[in-house]
């Protein structure tokens, strides 16, 4: 179990969720067994009282520049859309990254390699038989989103802050020619890569739709962006979920880094 529950079990006030609230949910650590040999570690968060509706298998961003499975938005989500979505998230660190949770096998491979570990990921999902599996990819993640998970098995991909930098060509046409549905959140003032460029360059994929989130930047800095990508997010996996409530009338904790 990770350290991360919810602390005070007896708490059963009705609150705002915060950046640092954590809800009910059933939480352990999985670990992921690639092709290649390399033992990866992750957190499975699946809903307290229900089977999941969906499952989001997250995939983190550059692990060079900080990027981790605990990077806050995907932490959020294992924090909050298993209570108020019955959706079940799977996170992990990518080969040779690192957090509280431990170190994966391997090292950094600039998202060869780490065609395994999102095979890895999707396996793991197949083997628990967890429910309608969605890619959800932030930044790096969404690279490795479109490289590496177009899989019969995956119902589509979600992709927050697309760079296409790893990404190219014969991947995007890969995921047109199997109709997989894909959702791009731009943020407004990206770094990277803009929603009107963002239209442009996923224009390749037909069945591809650019959500663009005015005033959002690439890190998604900010309780207000964070509420908004949970709810697109869910409003794709379980649109009668969405949006999500802002406040939670049962037992919460805190998390130890609320950033």
């Amino acid at each position: 179990m990770t350290s991360e529950q919810p602390d005070d079990a007896r708490s059963f006030r009705a609150d705002m969720i915060r950046a640092n609230t954590v809800l009910p949910a059933r939480r352990e650590d999985v670990e992921l067994h690639t092709a290649d040999g390399l033992s990866l570690v992750g957190e499975l968060a699946l809903p307290e009282h229900a089977d999941p509706v969906a499952t989001l298998l997250t995939l983190h961003p550059l692990p060079t520049q900080g990027g981790f499975m605990d990077s806050h938005l995907l932490r959020k989500a294992s924090y909050r859309l298993p209570a108020l979505a019955d959706v079940a998230v799977l996170r992990f660190n990518t080969r040779g990254t690192s957090s509280p949770r431990g170190t994966s096998g391997g090292s950094f491979d600039d998202g060869n390699g780490e065609r395994y570990d999102v095979a890895a990921a999707i396996e793991l999902a197949e083997f628990r038989g967890l429910a309608r599996p969605w890619l959800l990819g932030w930044s790096f993640g969404t690279d490795l989103a479109l490289m590496h998970g177009c899989d019969p098995a995956v119902e589509g991909a979600i992709l927050l802050s697309p760079p296409l930098r790893y990404s190219g060509p014969a991947d995007l046409a890969r995921w047109a020619d199997s109709g997989k549905p894909v959702v791009a959140l731009v943020p407004e003032l990206d770094d990277y890569l803009r929603p009107e460029q963002a239209r442009e360059r996923f224009a390749a994929i037909p069945q591809a739709r650019v959500v663009a989130i005015a005033g959002a930047k690439h890190l998604w800095v900010g309780e207000p962006f964070v509420r908004r990508a949970l709810d697109e997010i869910v409003a794709v996996l379980a649109p009668e979920r969405a949006p999500l409530p802002t406040s939670w009338a049962g037992p919460l904790g805190t998390a130890l880094h609320p950033s």
